[in-house]
């Protein structure tokens, strides 16, 4: 006989396996798996830029008495930069002499991208070489060439003093915002043609021989279809110069003179010769809320205007 009285058997409840629902996460999410493959380079971006900036935007809020920080929170810095005049013509000036930079370098890079684009046929990969050699060079030589060119002796007033063209060189070439803005378009013309190259060569030409059968020419067929299709590209091209030229003080250090200095050499002034951090850092960050607010507008205005076109 059996007692009744005795408990049934239970059976164990199974475990639940965290692992296998996690991996079964995993596979089933893309987005996982590509903030996973993504994670070394998030975890060297945070360290190598996130972080000093975060300690940029801290120090920007203190300030330096002789050798020592005062870690007291303030917006001296920020009132400073705002009421001193300097500073306002020095950003005025950047702004100008990067969007004339950017509005040149666009200018001539389109033809050559899209020469490439739509009329080399064979090789193109050597004629897209041929355009960024001079680039593979250092930075530094190709500031220093062009301010041999066009220096007082130098290649541009040599040649028009031999032509009879000027008796006294022109002095407007070396030293000059001039000189800034020619010698910039130089230095980053690469980073306007490939862009805008690539997105040349995208184009469905199909469009092109259909806007030809409408009765499009040239002129119209460019301005109809091309120009709107490679506004991407352009786009690319012009924060990609603008961006990085607003903040250069290489250049306008090497050529500029006087009347081409620009805000980015009072900053690396403020953190070296000047000694003064907390002002540095102040200038750095107002200059990048201003550059990020008008490439965002920029970016917004040219979307608009391409829904518009399309």
């Amino acid at each position: 006989m059996t007692d009744s009285t005795a408990v049934p058997y239970l059976a164990p409840a199974p475990r639940r396996n965290w692992l296998g629902k996690v991996r079964a996460l995993y596979l089933r999410s893309e987005t996982l798996r590509g903030y996973t493959l993504l994670s070394p380079t998030l975890i060297v971006m945070a360290f190598s830029m996130c972080v000093p900036f975060a300690i940029m935007v801290l120090m920007s809020f203190w300030t330096q008495q002789a050798f020592e920080f005062n870690t007291t929170l303030t917006m001296a810095n920020y009132g400073e930069a705002v009421e001193r005049p300097i500073y306002e013509a020095l950003l005025l000036r950047s702004l100008a002499i990067s969007a004339t930079c950017t509005v040149l370098t666009v200018l001539l890079a389109y033809p050559m991208a899209y020469y490439v684009a739509f009329h080399v046929h064979r090789h193109k990969l050597i004629w897209i070489i041929l355009m960024t050699l001079p680039f593979w060079t250092s930075y530094l030589l190709r500031v220093f060439t062009w301010k041999i060119i066009l220096g007082f002796n130098g290649v541009i007033n040599s040649g028009l003093k031999g032509l009879g063209l000027i008796e006294q060189p022109l002095e407007f070439l070396l030293y000059s915002p001039t000189a800034v803005v020619i010698t910039l378009a130089h230095a980053w013309a690469a980073f306007a043609i490939l862009p805008i190259y690539v997105s040349l060569e995208k184009i469905d030409r199909s469009l092109l021989e259909a806007a030809t059968d409408l009765g499009d020419g040239p002129v119209a067929r460019f301005l109809r279809v091309t120009l709107p299709l490679s506004l991407p590209g352009i786009i690319a091209a012009t924060l990609m110069i603008f961006i990085p030229t607003v903040g250069d003080y290489v250049t306008p250090a090497l050529v500029g003179g006087p009347d081409g200095i620009m805000l980015a050499n009072m900053i690396q002034a403020m953190f070296g010769k000047v000694n003064n951090w907390p002002m540095g850092a102040a200038l750095a960050v107002s200059m990048m809320v201003i550059v990020a607010t008008i490439s965002v507008v920029y970016i917004w205005g040219t979307r608009k205007a391409t829904e518009r076109i399309a």
